[in-house]
């Protein structure tokens, strides 16, 4: 049963509805692709001051977060690419505090003519009596990112004050690995009692997420003209044995690592992906170099060394069968997302009070599980803070016509705003 103040502040989450949905719809239409989130983060940082926030807007210092454990190193620099953390202090010094976390940064739309709706339109369209609202990262988080500054908003236009402080952040670089966003935000000293993101799980509780890797296969052949070719070592035919060889230890993995928390949002609790293939580049000549991307995730009791030891082992049998690749055998080069998995204790008080609230708000006993891909959540392992995600759904999140249910956006929004009253406590 909601208490009186849950209700009212329930209430102004409805009243609000289409000032969320311009400001999701506002969000979307900016591109935001990961190392270009500039734009988009000027636009959040002025709606955070239009709720009279006190405002951090900041610029990650690479040098000192990359001596942490878990940082993952990205392509880029962090020049014009702030995070932007609003804080509302609370009334009591020690009611417990928390920090409501978005990334902005989104992933490349391409190819755009896969697209029916203009990726940075932010066209709401209704579909069998759905309304949804299409746009890259409408889903992938912009909308829970936007939901999260809306939930602190309706607390306060309810006529309440949170008695712990609230931090509303919008950090960038999740898609790479969250070491100049969430992980800068956090060794900034933006901590709180909890941390709740609000990525786009329908009324589920995400605790967690398998260990990620990537790494690079790279194999030399040896180059010649086109017209004698036969003089040539082709580096495609000598990594395709190796590409092989990776899809048949995903399908080996799948079968030896089950585990109904981490593989519940899934058929798989572990995944091994070839995500590039590059090779030569000029038709008329023999390609003297190839390489291949992969990722691939573990959960426990495995260990990265023991990720990097299979792999590296898989990869040597292959080349050993090969005259050309014993001579000279493939490199694998470890890089960039090299984290360990992540599980939050269900029995946390926060969760606890988060899973009473999705009930009540939802009306449904949410399930709490793991999450098959990469969460910056994860990052609050580090510093003791409890952590889970919930928000809108929707589809196609990283592929065309992604979209949010519209509906979904406004459930979380007061989903959050009600584990504010709950957890934060209210004057």
């Amino acid at each position: 049963m909601l208490d009186e103040i849950t209700r009212a502040v329930l209430a102004r989450v409805e009243a609000n509805r289409e000032a969320i949905l311009e400001d999701v719809s506002a969000c979307v239409r900016i591109p935001s692709v990961v190392g270009h989130e500039g734009p988009a983060q000027a636009y959040m940082q002025s709606i955070f001051e239009r709720e009279h926030l006190d405002l951090d807007v900041f610029e990650a210092d690479l040098a000192q977060v990359s001596s942490h454990p878990a940082f993952v190193r990205s392509p880029w620099d962090t020049k014009d690419r702030p995070n932007v953390v609003g804080t509302l202090r609370g009334t009591r010094e020690n009611a417990p505090s928390l920090a409501l976390n978005g990334h902005i940064d989104v992933v490349s739309p391409e190819p755009v003519s896969a697209w029916t709706h203009d990726p940075w339109g932010a066209e709401r369209v209704v579909v069998d009596g759905e309304e949804r609202l299409y746009g890259r990262g409408a889903l992938d988080m912009k909308s829970g990112t936007v939901a999260n500054l809306h939930a602190l908003k309706a607390v306060i236009d309810a006529g309440f004050r949170p008695r712990g402080t609230v931090s509303v952040q919008s950090v960038v670089e999740e898609e790479a690995g969250g070491g100049a966003g969430t992980l800068a935000t956090l060794l900034r000293g933006h901590t709180a009692s909890a941390l709740l993101n609000s990525e786009p799980f329908n009324r589920t509780i995400v605790l967690g997420q398998p260990g990620l890797m990537l790494f690079r296969v790279s194999v030399e052949g040896m180059t010649a003209h086109a017209a004698y070719s036969q003089r040539g070592v082709n580096a495609i035919g000598k990594l395709l044995p190796l590409y092989e060889a990776m899809i048949a230890l995903d399908a080996e993995r799948a079968a030896r690592w089950v585990d109904p928390f981490f593989g519940a949002l899934s058929d798989r609790a572990v995944n091994l992906n070839i995500g590039t293939f590059r090779a030569g580049d000029w038709p008329s000549t023999v390609p003297g170099s190839a390489e291949m991307e992969c990722r691939i995730s573990f959960i426990p009791p495995q260990s990265q060394a023991e990720v990097r030891s299979e792999v590296e082992s898989r990869i040597a049998n292959v080349a050993a069968a090969d005259p050309w690749l014993r001579d000279h055998p493939p490199s694998v080069e470890w890089f960039g997302w090299q984290a360990d998995p992540w599980r939050q204790d269900t029995a946390d008080p926060f969760i606890q009070t988060l899973g009473r609230v999705v009930t009540e708000v939802a009306g449904e006993v949410p399930p709490m599980v793991s999450a098959t891909a990469g969460l910056d959540a994860r990052l609050c392992g580090s510093f003791g803070i409890p952590a889970a995600c919930i928000g809108a759904h929707g589809a196609n999140m990283h592929g065309a016509d992604e979209y949010v249910v519209v509906d979904s956006v406004i459930e979380t929004v007061k989903i959050v705003a009600a584990t504010i009253v709950a957890w934060c406590g209210v004057d």
